[in-house]
Order: C-alpha cells, then sequence, then structure tokens
C-alpha cells in the first residue's frame, strides 16, 4: 500500500515537471516564431531568436519529454502533452501580446480538445 501511494505520488510529481517544461518550451516556441509579427525590431533578427529563444525551448522540451516518461512510461504521453501545452499557451500568447481574438469557434474548439488531450494523458491510466 505504501509503495503502491510512493509510486503515485511520484508519477503526480513528474508530470507536473513535464507539464511545467512542455508550457515553458512552447511559450519559448512562441516568442521565437512570432515575435517576428508581433515586434517589428525582431523581423530581421532569425538568427539571434533562434538562439535565444530555440535554445531554451530545446532545453525545456528535452526535460518535459524525459519526466514525462518517467510519470507515463511512454513516449506518445509527452508528444500529446507538449502539443496539448501549445494550444494553452499559444492562444493566451497570441491574444495578449498579438491582439488577435481566441475567441473563436474554432479556436475554442481547439482549445477544448487540447484541455482534452492532456486530461487523457494525466487521467487515464
Amino acid at each position: 500500500m505504501i509503495q503502491k501511494l510512493s509510486t503515485m505520488i511520484d508519477n503526480n510529481y513528474y508530470m507536473i515537471l513535464a507539464c511545467m517544461c512542455m508550457f515553458a518550451g512552447q511559450f519559448c516556441v512562441w516568442f521565437g516564431t512570432n515575435s517576428q509579427v508581433v515586434w517589428k525590431w525582431w523581423s530581421d533578427k532569425p538568427i539571434l531568436s533562434a538562439i535565444l529563444f530555440g535554445i531554451p525551448a530545446s532545453l525545456f522540451f528535452w526535460h518535459g519529454t524525459k519526466y514525462g516518461y518517467m510519470a507515463m512510461k511512454e513516449l506518445w504521453g509527452p508528444r500529446f502533452l507538449g502539443f496539448g501545452m501549445s494550444y494553452l499557451t499559444f492562444p493566451l500568447l497570441t491574444w495578449y501580446l498579438a491582439h488577435e481574438s481566441m475567441f473563436t469557434v474554432k479556436t475554442m474548439l481547439c482549445v477544448f480538445l487540447s484541455f482534452t488531450i492532456i486530461g487523457i494523458q494525466i487521467f487515464w491510466k
């Protein structure tokens, strides 16, 4: 009983770490790819953008995959977790920084589906 509880706590800990890393990676990717459109200053700096945002994003995804695999014992889980996190970060950052509405039927359905995907990966054992 204690061993099972310990395993459950460890899995939840690793899942939280995986979600945080995937979220941070998607956050970096948003800035790395969309800064060129939102701020004119970034429009001609692809190498700087790749270095400043790409390296941290890669490290966050690397650790997110590691922790996701530790929590789920499969590679498909972290893959879908990363995808789901993209639909949490992208609409919010795009709405706040690019002033594009996320409140369209299509976008809201995609956000709902991303929550569903994350929920399946976290709660379906």
